[in-house]
């Protein structure tokens, strides 16, 4: 059979077209901000440490704002994020300081903080029970090719405009409002509440009742962690992993993501199909098998064909763990939908983290010891995620195609 979109309420296809278009703006952005800051002066550990505040404020600022979006609702912090992350590029149109590209990135970190555990929650609810993984896949599909697209274009018109840098942050305002509108119009908002508990006639010992599992969300961030941590050691590393330690051109570098890239929007929905229909823990485990791999195809096979091969596999892997993790994140926090985007906060702070992180150490590593040692040390963490999703994760994922009751289950 072959992966197909989810055949889903327009609710989900708006969320996937706010994907798009969202990270179509924010592709303008991410592009321009480090070369403008360069251009205003920042060295390069100013850019460095610019590109890393936001994450400390998303982290530190998560857990109140997954609890605010509990309460407020999902689609009203979601919106509300929207609407502050236009004006967020509508202020870096004005800066021309780099004290306000640095408040500008604490703001940014703020809005994902709240954003992120709405945007999951409101496809935890759509997606479906038998097809959470695929409406999960389709929306990082669309995230990775308007990422692609917002990046080219503003390639495009820096070039056209001679480095007209607060022109192309204007176009990121006027593209913002898309997905804002496309939020209010056509999602709604769903109020959950607890559910009364369910008198009993009478009480049971202690060795008759049944006892509730608890699903440890500490497990999941770790995991998350892991993942994310030994994933990312990489990400900004990679161009000059392939020019000076594999010695590709750029042309080859630019080749070889042009190559992943696609095929990683091909396989998203397929590895989204296969975790609702065949294997979620299958699918799961494939992001640290990739990260293995890849590290060892990068060190025994330093030149074109070991790179390309390493970097699609990469990516691949990265396409495979997003729609499970999704799944498991709709699955956890069903336990108490009162409570989910605390709970799916909470499990991505750990991402969070990793993602922060993961390059520090690439770096450290890469400078202190040289990249080989840099690759062993990726591989023997990626084994380590696989070894920690086995043990502690595996218990508590549900086989593809099973139901399970949001009332069987309870938070730690």
């Amino acid at each position: 059979m072959k992966p197909a979109a989810p055949r889903a309420s327009p609710e989900l296809l708006a969320l996937i077209g706010e994907g798009f278009l969202s990270r179509l703006s924010f592709g303008l952005v991410s592009f321009a901000l480090p070369l403008y800051a360069h251009h205003i002066g920042m060295s390069m550990t100013a850019i460095g440490v610019l590109f890393g505040v936001n994450a400390v404020a998303e982290v530190s600022l998560k857990p109140f704002m997954s609890r605010f979006a509990d309460r407020f609702g999902f689609k009203r912090s979601l919106g509300l994020a929207i609407g502050s992350r236009s004006f967020m590029a509508l202020l870096l149109a004005f800066s021309d300081a780099p004290w306000q590209l640095y408040a500008i990135r604490l703001l940014h970190g703020m809005i994902e903080s709240l954003r992120d555990p709405a945007i999951n929650s409101m496809l935890a609810e759509r997606g479906g029970e038998k097809s959470v993984a695929s409406a999960f896949s389709w929306y990082w599909t669309a995230r990775y090719t308007a990422g692609a697209l917002g990046k080219t274009a503003a390639g495009l018109l820096l070039a056209w405009t001679v480095a007209n840098y607060k022109f192309v942050f204007l176009c990121a305002f006027a593209l913002s409002v898309l997905p804002l509108y496309v939020v209010l119009r056509y999602t709604r908002e769903q109020v959950h509440e607890r559910l009364p508990e369910k008198p009993v006639p009478g009480p049971e010992p202690d060795a008759v009742r049944p006892a509730v599992p608890k699903v440890p969300i500490a497990t999941f961030a770790g995991f998350g962690f892991l993942i994310t941590s030994t994933s990312s050691m990489l990400n900004s590393l990679f161009p000059l992993l392939a020019t000076q330690y594999a010695g590709l051109t750029e042309a080859q570098t630019g080749l070889v993501f042009g190559i992943s890239t696609a095929l990683m929007m091909v396989s998203g929905p397929v590895f989204g199909w296969l975790s609702d229909n065949v294997s979620r823990k299958l699918v799961l485990l494939i992001r640290s098998a990739a990260n293995t791999l890849s590290s060892l195809l990068y060190l025994f096979f330093p030149a074109l064909a070991g790179v390309a091969a390493g970097k699609v596999v990469d990516d691949m892997g990265k396409a495979a763990f997003r729609p499970a993790w999704g799944a498991l994140m709709a699955r956890i926090s069903g336990a108490d939908r009162s409570r989910r985007a605390q709970t799916i906060g909470t499990m991505t702070i750990g991402e969070n983290l990793g993602e922060t992180l993961g390059p520090m150490l690439g770096g450290f590593l890469w400078t202190t010891y040289g990249v080989a040692f840099m690759l062993i040390v990726r591989a023997v963490l990626a084994l380590t995620a696989e070894f920690y999703a086995i043990f502690l994760v595996d218990p508590h994922i549900t086989p593809a195609g099973a139901i399970t009751s949001d009332s069987d289950s309870a938070i730690v």
